[in-house]
């Protein structure tokens, strides 16, 4: 009696660890549905032509990245249990990889988001004379290295080969994800600087809201801020950094708002969720306004060095501001010098 008592206990437990490995399954592979929708919609939406840049190449590696581990994940989801080039693959292996790429995605923050401000930094001031041919080529280099050092960290550098194997015996039947730290330090470090400047300059900001006129170019709503000559270049800093923020919150005050609210809630994200499309478009405006910001004095931008960010025309934050110099600004050739 107590034998058949034991034996149904078994035989009900495993039963449950079954059924839960299975709804976890089901909800990594519906999650990752959910992101390669999410970050292939980004891409798509672009309004305009984009420049080639190191940011847009890692965003279009993430997208193929992901879609790869859906199509892998859903592989095993449906066939279960197989057999492919002498490994076998179950249920398991959808919580495994999902680790694995999640640990990866927490590694490559800081070195993508250095990379593509240094990027920046060279190519809005023209200091960077390489062809776009040697750029694309340089790009893609850089992508796939970074990829192939943030996978084989994960699988070989003992500390992150240790988080893994940690995750998988604390609580096998739940898959553990670990959150990115590095991810969650740029988010604090953004939420303060937008903060800090929106608090410096937050009477000039409202002023020139106020001002502010709401006009169709080129068949498209632009924002079209005053303009007062002023000699002094400290001032004019200022002032371009106000005309920044105003573009920048205007494009993505609801994601500012997000991380607001996840950085003073102290949200852990898993990093597989959180390295997405829209994210790198976000940091990618940012990283664009600091760049202007830093070298606008040495900044000569033709109409083609406006379309570095499909989401925010950086262009209506620059000198000249009435329509005749608009006009002008559209044609392509036009040299606009920054103040």
């Amino acid at each position: 009696m107590a034998a058949r008592l034991c034996e149904n206990g078994s035989g009900q437990y495993h039963h449950t660890h079954t059924s839960q490995r299975l709804e976890i399954s089901y909800m990594l592979v519906l999650i990752m549905l959910g992101k390669v929708f999410l970050d292939f919609f980004m891409l798509q939406i672009k309004a305009k032509p984009v420049k080639v840049s190191f940011m847009g190449y890692f965003c279009v590696s993430v997208a193929l990245l992901d879609f790869t581990l859906l199509l892998s994940l859903c592989f095993i989801f449906c066939f279960e249990d197989f057999a492919l080039w002498g490994v076998r693959f179950t249920e398991y292996h959808i919580c495994l990889l999902t680790q694995i790429c999640s640990l990866t995605y927490g590694l490559v923050p800081f070195p993508v988001y250095l990379l593509a401000a240094l990027d920046y930094y060279s190519t809005v001031s023209h200091t960077s004379q390489l062809p776009t041919r040697a750029r694309k080529l340089l790009y893609g280099f850089a992508v796939v290295v970074i990829w192939i050092a943030g996978f084989f960290c994960t699988l070989h550098v003992p500390a992150v080969s240790e988080e893994l194997q940690m995750q998988n015996s604390v609580s096998p039947s739940q898959c553990p994800v670990s959150g990115s730290w590095q991810s969650s330090s740029v988010s604090w470090a953004m939420v303060l600087l937008l903060g800090t400047a929106l608090l410096a300059r937050w009477k000039e900001v409202t002023t020139m809201l106020l001002s502010a006129r709401l006009l169709s170019l080129s068949s498209q709503p632009v924002l079209m801020f005053p303009y007062t000559h002023n000699n002094n270049s400290t001032c004019c800093k200022w002032q371009l950094l106000s005309r920044l923020l105003l573009c920048f919150l205007g494009t993505w005050a609801p994601f500012v708002a997000l991380q607001v609210v996840v950085v003073l809630l102290g949200v852990q994200i898993p990093a597989y969720v959180e390295m997405n499309v829209p994210w790198l478009c976000f940091i990618n405006s940012f990283l664009l306004a600091a760049a202007y910001w830093c070298r606008c004095h040495h900044v000569e931008l033709t109409e083609e060095g406006w379309s570095t960010d499909p989401f925010v025309s950086w262009k209506f934050c620059f000198m000249p501001f009435n329509n005749e110099s608009t006009k002008a600004a559209d044609k392509p050739g036009t040299v606009i010098v920054i103040c």
